[in-house]
């Protein structure tokens, strides 16, 4: 029996999506194998991938019982020089190259630009990642910014009160500290949208180029000190925080 917090875990998934989840089969070959007529959920033979399933019925493949899924959380302290996604002809690297192959079934919250470091976390688990990307929920993110020249006091509401790029003026953020030094200065920023390269392109709206920036924190999860290009997986209390929002 699946006991009641895989259930609670697994929530609603298409039958495909299930299987695919369970690790015994990709998203494409479980279509086929529901088509075929070898998955059955409760004793009754499944053909539309479609089908609802919450983690508590008795689905089979070919007679094999198939347990619930289990959502996986982790967060990645990304490197410059990788591309967050998963499949990409053009690039080098990605931050799948980062992780072992058993965990490729977790996809990034959001995405960091293939120059920008930090935090990046993964998970399986779809409505944590609606959670933490719809604008609707206005999710905080912490940025470490350094500029190559000295950071005018009077371009700090100018950021805080919201620039526009094409044509769309950014959500008031938030500048909690400046450190000015060796003609460079090193910001504290947060915002809560997630725009194409937006961090980088509210600074060269006023003159300034980012030479480094680095995601601190992502709503009530923080980096803290996890190496660079290293992952762990989430506590207990972040997974609880992640779902209370």
């Amino acid at each position: 029996m699946v006991d009641s917090q895989q259930q609670r875990e697994a929530g609603t998934l298409r039958l495909q999506v299930f299987l695919s989840r369970s690790g015994i089969t990709s998203r494409r070959q479980a279509m086929t194998l529901i088509q075929r007529g070898d998955v059955s959920v409760n004793g009754k033979t499944v053909s539309e991938p479609s089908f609802p399933v919450h983690g508590g019925e008795d689905v089979r493949v070919k007679g094999k019982r198939i347990a619930a899924p289990q959502y996986q959380y982790l967060m990645l302290n990304k490197p410059s020089g990788y591309v967050t996604t998963k499949r990409d002809p053009f690039a080098e690297r990605t931050v799948y190259d980062l992780l072992p192959k058993t965990l490729s079934g977790v996809k990034p919250v959001g995405r960091l630009d293939k120059n920008t470091e930090g935090l990046l976390l993964l998970t399986n688990d779809g409505k944590i990642i609606q959670r933490l990307t719809h604008p609707r929920y206005n999710i905080e993110k912490t940025y470490l910014v350094r500029i190559k020249t000295l950071f005018k006091f009077e371009d700090r509401k100018k950021i805080e009160g919201g620039l526009f790029i094409d044509h769309k003026k950014t959500a008031p953020a938030k500048i909690e500290s400046i450190q000015n030094k060796s003609g460079s200065s090193q910001l504290t920023l947060v915002i809560h949208e997630g725009r194409k390269r937006q961090v980088r392109r509210m600074f060269a709206q006023l003159g300034y180029k980012v030479v480094y920036l680095k995601r601190m924190r992502q709503g009530p999860v923080k980096l803290g000190r996890l190496p660079l290009g290293k992952f762990r997986f989430l506590a207990d209390g972040e997974i609880k925080a992640l779902r209370a929002i």
